[in-house]
């Protein structure tokens, strides 16, 4: 079919190249420091220290840097609106906007110039608040203090945190009230909830719990204007800004039509996955291709400054945006701006934030299970056929925290170590982020990668960190071993992913991937996997070996009179005998949705064909895959 054909190439020509808590209750909290050395006590020191120098509450900084940064300081690198260090102090030039490789320049404005601000208020040097922790925490404490004085509210580090929600909505630099009462919002939420996580530089910072009733009606005092909720058109939270952008549904060609195809989901198929994608482009200029009748399409677009959300297609509406047909049929596709190979620099905490916001409402909303398996990198997608394999995506890539992810929604990847891990066993990845910083190659022209925290474990042949890294016989159709480039998935076990342990060696453990033993290093006391129950498939008895696929179509007999049939076919993978493989899900539709035509003309078009062979969806390698029902047995795991 010419548009397929159209769809396929459009998707080739983006692809990406090869390239918590310590709580309490009581007073202010404090920062604590547990790792020694001069660097941490200058992490203990510095909140309090700017507390009183500036007159700001110790727990207004310390969440205002958590919700900004989750304490982290880049190393130094700015974020993508400019922002450095702990505080996300900004420095971009108003005369010279930093153009965001999609030929856009980012929003001009004060907002985008904190750095200097803070340097004039306190008279310190612009790359000291750049580059020196102690100092960005004392810059962002003076911004502070001048937006509550410029309410006319009291400064005073013994000051209610209550009564600061106008200052901190003023330090969000959002364009709207809308935007600007969601960051401040999500400041107060975390103040009640509290934190602890270990920094970039392996710091330890604890944020007690602190439960105050914030004075919102503050945010009438500031100057900026009321923005628009999510309404109207826009399917939406309330809580997050929300834009209808249409992504065009016309003619353009005769015959050829773009950019989505018209549905009526659930009842054309369920939704059973969101897709987490990056744009590999700046906001405005993904935002132009949306637009584009002969480009593909998505539900959802996210800005990284301040999660500000578009909304281009429905739900109920088929989107062009997975690279697969039956994904598309049962997905809803996000686009968070961002390049999967500088990672952290673009995934801003507002990103999470705001994206964590508009998956749980859609999830919700269309029964969509909070994990792993439903709420899916586009790194997850398989291939249709063997021939689309190699091609298919890794966005949003080893830089994703998807941990961290799962916490926002509010289900937290399992890490709980209840259950002994032996042969048999499913377990579940969690090798935590920030200090899990794996060798990953080719992100800059030089071949190298900032060293950054990953999501991942690398699975290799052996029990031998010296041992060459799994195969992967569709990206690699040869017999070499897969590679640490940053495109390349093949030997990844992701945050959340699930695998059959085939046995243990020491720190070693060799699960089932791919149709092989991969082995990764998980000691008793660090592990990085945590058994849990479950169901896994495995091959009927007297099989030697069963295919796996990559859509769950149906049967040839289930095909009416002028609906073609799609053909079944495996992709070049086998479960062999002997091998287990846990079941993500028991209850996928077995379809596929006809939509060739603009009009849905004739009357076999825009129709639902449901079929009556079973599927089961498996964890089977980086990506997911599917199994017939007819040639596994179900059993429960060890």
């Amino acid at each position: 079919m010419r548009r397929r054909s159209k769809i396929l190439a459009a998707l080739a020509a983006v692809a990406l190249p090869m390239t918590v808590t310590g709580v309490s209750s009581g007073g202010p909290p404090a920062a604590v420091a547990s790792t020694p050395g001069p660097a941490s006590a200058v992490a203990a020191g510095a909140f309090k220290a700017a507390s009183q120098q500036y007159g700001v509450p110790e727990s207004v900084l310390l969440a205002v840097s958590y919700a900004e940064t989750r304490w982290d300081d880049h190393q130094g690198k700015a974020s993508t609106s400019g922002g450095y260090g702990p505080m996300h102090l900004t420095a971009v030039d108003p005369a010279e906007a930093v153009d965001l490789s999609g030929g856009e320049k980012v929003a001009k404005g004060e907002s985008l110039r904190t750095l200097y601000k803070a340097s004039e208020l306190t008279g310190l040097d612009p790359a000291a608040l750049r580059n020196d922790t102690a100092t960005n925490i004392a810059g962002g404490a003076a911004l502070l203090a001048e937006y509550q004085r410029s309410l006319k509210l009291p400064v005073g580090a013994s000051t209610s945190a209550a009564d600061w929600y106008g200052a901190i909505s003023s330090y969000a630099g959002a364009a709207d009230k809308t935007s600007a009462s969601a960051f401040a919002d999500d400041v107060y939420a975390i103040m009640a909830r509290g934190a602890a996580r270990t920094t970039n530089t392996g710091q330890q910072i604890v944020m007690p719990a602190l439960q105050v009733t914030p004075a919102k009606s503050q945010l009438a005092r500031t100057p900026l204007p009321a923005g628009t909720k999510a309404a109207g058109a826009t399917e939406c939270p309330t809580t997050i800004t929300c834009e209808w952008l249409p992504a065009p549904y016309h003619v353009t060609t005769p015959g050829d039509y773009g950019n989505h195809d018209l549905a009526n989901r659930p009842k054309t198929g369920k939704i059973d996955y969101i897709v987490i994608h990056d744009t590999e482009g700046g906001w405005q200029g993904t935002l132009n291709l949306v637009q584009d009748p002969t480009y593909v399409s998505w539900q959802y677009t996210m800005r990284s400054s301040d999660g500000h959300v578009w909304q281009h297609v429905k739900a109920n509406d088929v989107a062009w945006h997975a690279g697969n047909w039956y994904v598309n049929m049962h997905s809803i596709g996000i686009e968070h701006e961002g390049f999967a190979a500088q990672g952290a620099t673009w995934f801003t905490e507002s990103l999470y934030r705001n994206s964590a916001k508009l998956v749980r409402y859609l999830a919700a909303k269309n029964d969509i299970p909070l994990d792993r398996a439903h709420i899916i990198g586009h790194d997850q997608v398989p291939g249709t056929i063997p021939s689309t394999v190699a091609g298919m995506h890794w966005d949003p890539g080893p830089y994703w925290d998807w941990e961290h992810y799962f916490d926002l929604l509010g289900a937290p990847i399992y890490g709980h170590n209840v259950f002994p891990v032996k042969a048999g066993s499913i377990v579940t990845i969690k090798p935590g982020f920030a200090d899990n910083v794996q060798v990953v190659t080719n992100c800059n022209a030089d071949g190298t990668c900032a060293p950054q925290g990953t999501n991942f474990v690398y699975l290799r042949q052996a029990p031998d960190d010296a041992a060459p890294l799994v195969k992967d016989l569709g990206l690699r159709p040869g017999s070499s071993a897969s590679t640490t480039q940053v495109s390349d998935i093949g030997a990844r076990a992701a945050a959340g992913s699930q695998y059959v342990v085939a046995e243990r060696s020491g720190d070693w453990v060799a699960v089932w991937y791919l149709g092989a033993k991969g082995w990764f290093k998980s000691p008793a006391g660090t592990p990085d996997a945590f058994a849990k129950p479950g169901l896994v498939v495995k091959p009927k008895a007297g099989r030697t070996s069963v295919p796996v696929y990559g859509r769950a179509y149906p049967e040839q007999s289930a095909y009416p009179a002028g609906i073609p049939y799609q053909t079944v076919t495996p992709l070049q993978y086998t479960i062999g005998e002997g091998q287990a493989y846990p079941v993500s899900d028991a209850s996928i539709e077995t379809d596929y949705y006809r939509a060739t035509t603009f009009d849905g003309q004739p009357p076999t078009d825009h129709v639902q064909v449901l079929g009556k062979d079973r599927y089961y969806q498996i964890w089977f390698g980086h990506r997911m895959a599917y199994v017939r029902a007819a040639d596994v047995d179900l059993r429960p795991a060890v």
